[in-house]
């Protein structure tokens, strides 16, 4: 009789079997995109390679298309058009957080909107297409992922409200704006290092996404408090909102009934001086007579307005602006962080002797400021910086 030990029996594989039921089969848009990163790269002069495995200690992490980049710069290209968890070690984040560890740079590539959404890693999305078109070389647009930034001061002719949630802090700060790209120039620009991932934090969120060398400097400055963004040409002038047509109303009778048959020039009863903003001396353009309009900007006025703003504030001026010329010369921090306190006093200086300027006089301090910097950068050239 048999025991019982040669009546057992083991299941086993054979190897080839065993090895074909553990790998992931690849879609055909999945190697589409392979293809297509690859033939981009090489036409940039890029080196690469697919099903890259890398070692990482006693592990190894496993690239779908790795590309050797410009100055050893490596861009791991993964295209997830299949379910992905969001933990976990085999999640996007757990990957990209492990690639990125190791010296990779990882490009995640969907053709799903809820991915997209996610921020747990950079993301790139395109439309779903089939594999041939995918593979042919054509327009293939990234229609989600890449960022570019709007700066700007926060100021009443800012186009987005102020992020800190007041009305104007007169400071910079950026926007990102959506943004196309082709996907070739995606790939070849990243490996080139003219496209770089960032990080963009809002009061509630992390954002990650793509936008180029240029913006992510100056986004770094802006966050570093050391800011070189550019100012508001001061020769540039914004253009009102007001009609250039005379009105249709008279602001005098407006103040009531008692005062519809006071002429022109009577002054507003006591009462009201304070809800009436400060009127220049000579009439306002709309009560000029016999049709003659004066235009507010006409060279004549505009030379006697320079004329009566005092010199000590052109001098403030002047020396506000030859120290911020001082700070966009310097490249070292340290000597840039001390320069720009010295505009600041410098600007601080200029600007309260503006508004006690219009203050005391009663002018509109826009309009002082204005003519001060027209006045002190329209006599010769600045003096050179010692």
């Amino acid at each position: 009789m048999r025991s019982a030990a040669d009546r057992s029996r083991e299941a086993v594989h054979e190897r080839r079997e065993d090895e074909d039921r553990h790998i992931v089969h690849v879609s055909d848009e999945h190697k589409a995109y392979q293809a297509r990163i690859l033939r981009a790269a090489e036409e940039g002069g890029f080196h690469g390679d697919s099903e890259v495995r890398t070692r990482v200690g006693r592990s190894w992490i496993q690239t779908d298309t790795l590309i050797e980049g410009a100055d050893g710069l490596r861009v791991g290209w993964e295209v997830q058009l299949s379910s992905a968890g969001t933990d976990g070690p085999r999640s996007a984040r757990s990957r990209a957080a492990k690639a990125e560890k190791n010296g990779i740079t990882p490009a995640w590539h969907t053709d799903r909107a809820d991915y997209a959404q996610r921020h747990d890693t950079h993301w790139t999305r395109s439309n779903h297409l089939p594999a041939h078109v995918i593979a042919k070389t054509g327009d293939l647009r990234v229609i989600s992922g890449f960022r570019k930034l709007d700066f700007w001061r926060c100021d009443l002719h800012a186009d987005y409200p102020c992020p800190h949630g007041v009305r104007r802090c007169g400071k910079h700060h950026t926007t990102p704006v959506p943004k196309d790209v082709l996907f070739d120039d995606m790939v070849r620009k990243t490996a080139a290092g003219a496209i770089v991932p960032i990080q963009f934090r809002t009061a509630t969120k992390l954002h990650r996404f793509w936008v180029t060398h240029t913006d992510q400097n100056r986004y770094n400055d802006l966050l570093s408090d050391d800011t070189q963004l550019p100012d508001v040409p001061e020769d540039v002038q914004i253009p009102s909102r007001a009609s250039h047509n005379p009105p249709t109303c008279r602001p005098d009778l407006a103040i009531g009934s008692s005062t519809a048959s006071a002429p022109s020039g009577a002054q507003p009863p006591a009462a009201l001086p304070n809800l009436l903003p400060a009127q220049p001396a000579e009439p306002a353009i709309e009560a000029a007579t016999h049709g003659q309009s004066r235009q507010p900007n006409s060279p004549d006025q505009s030379t006697g307005e320079r004329a009566r703003i005092p010199e000590d504030l052109i001098a403030l001026q002047r020396a506000s602006d030859r120290e911020q010329q001082a700070l966009q010369q310097l490249s070292d921090h340290e000597e840039r962080g001390q320069q720009r306190r010295i505009w600041f006093e410098a600007a601080q200086a200029a600007q309260g002797a503006v508004t006690q300027h219009a203050r005391s006089q009663g002018l509109n301090r826009f309009e002082v400021e204005r003519a001060v910097r027209a006045a002190a950068r329209s006599t010769g050239s600045q003096p050179p910086l010692t």
